[in-house]
């Protein structure tokens, strides 16, 4: 945790802001993780809670827009390609396509706490063509009550065992640096795998 804490630290609140528009665009960042390490720092004082929770709203709104307005511009003929290769499961798309498809603005909602799934609530809202006002409305409401959770877990650490993480972080250093470049080499090879098999399907067409 002390690279992303150094990073978070160190960016503020424009690292906030680009992780969790990425995160919400649908990019395998840690935006959960990013905002919750947010809430530790606002209890280490770093940060200020106010910004926090202003910059995650707006950045989560802002991510899901664009992932609406992709899928108003491009339909439903390329979201199919994008959620194999993020989530390489074709039958959750399926599953939030009639989900989007009936319960609308409330799939909107409810899709912003389900990790994996919800960076496909904005592009099918878009291609449905669900009305943007009740979209931006869904949308705002779940981040309203979606950011400060997450932050308020990561404070809640803080308060909780605050001074044990701290004692933690120079114990582990080295092992934690060890574990993120392991992790890093996970994610590269994932994404090198997905790329074979969008050739072999390719190629099989």
């Amino acid at each position: 945790m002390s690279d992303l804490q150094e990073f978070v630290g160190h960016w503020g609140y424009v690292a906030i802001f680009v992780v969790v528009v990425l995160g919400n665009v649908g990019l395998p960042v840690p935006e959960e993780t990013i905002l919750a390490l947010a809430g530790y720092l606002v209890w280490r004082g770093k940060l200020r809670l106010s910004l926090v929770l202003g910059v995650g709203v707006v950045s989560a709104v802002v991510g899901d827009n664009i992932g609406y307005w992709l899928g108003r511009r491009y339909g439903q003929t390329a979201l199919p390609r994008y959620a194999r290769w993020v989530l390489g499961h074709p039958e959750r798309l399926e599953t939030m396509t009639a989900f989007v498809g009936h319960r609308g603005p409330v799939a909107v909602f409810v899709a912003r706490f389900v990790p994996g799934v919800r960076f496909t609530a904005g592009p099918l809202a878009g291609a449905l063509g669900m009305r943007f006002a009740s979209f931006l409305l869904a949308n705002v409401a779940g981040a309203v009550v979606y950011v400060p959770v997450m932050v308020g877990a990561g404070y809640a650490v803080g308060y909780g065992f605050g001074a044990y993480v701290e004692r933690l972080r120079y114990v582990v250093g080295e092992v934690e640096r060890i574990v993120l470049v392991v992790a890093l080499l996970g994610i590269l090879a994932l994404v090198a795998v997905r790329v074979v098999q969008a050739v072999h399907r390719r190629d099989g067409a």
